[in-house]
């Protein structure tokens, strides 16, 4: 895995939450599983970065949504966007690529949870796709 030294920022798509990375952004992932298609409504594709290089502007208008026992997923509670994942206790944050606003510098890495995938698209694009 490279990880590009870099700063993005990014934002819902009504703009009551931003944010700002700072650090190490690592190259996404695609997750194909079902929560993630459910949440999004596709695929989902998201870096994960070090909890405290993010800064999160408007975190009264973030909600989140535990997802599992160990997993919660955050969202603007205004127009909906699926902006973090985060598994608890971990010091780590997803955050997804679709908010980021200005360039990544970076590229999708893989697909996991691949035999969860929707019957409707298929993975071409030569990157390897774990089951899990």
């Amino acid at each position: 895995m490279t990880v590009v030294d870099t700063s993005a920022r990014g934002s819902c798509l009504c703009g009551a939450v931003r944010f700002t990375i700072e650090g190490p952004l690592t190259p996404p992932e695609a997750c194909h599983c079902r929560q993630c298609r459910k949440q999004s409504g596709h695929y989902w594709a998201a870096s994960d970065v070090a909890r405290d290089a993010v800064t999160i502007e408007g975190d009264d208008k973030l909600r989140w949504y535990r997802s599992s026992e160990k997993v919660r997923r955050g969202f603007c509670s205004i127009c909906g966007s699926f902006l973090f994942w985060e598994a608890l206790d971990s010091g780590r944050l997803d955050v997804a690529m679709g908010a980021i606003d200005t360039p990544s510098a970076t590229a999708l890495e893989e697909h996991i949870f691949v035999a969860d995938k929707g019957d409707y698209y298929a993975i071409a694009d030569g990157l390897p796709q774990r089951d899990q």
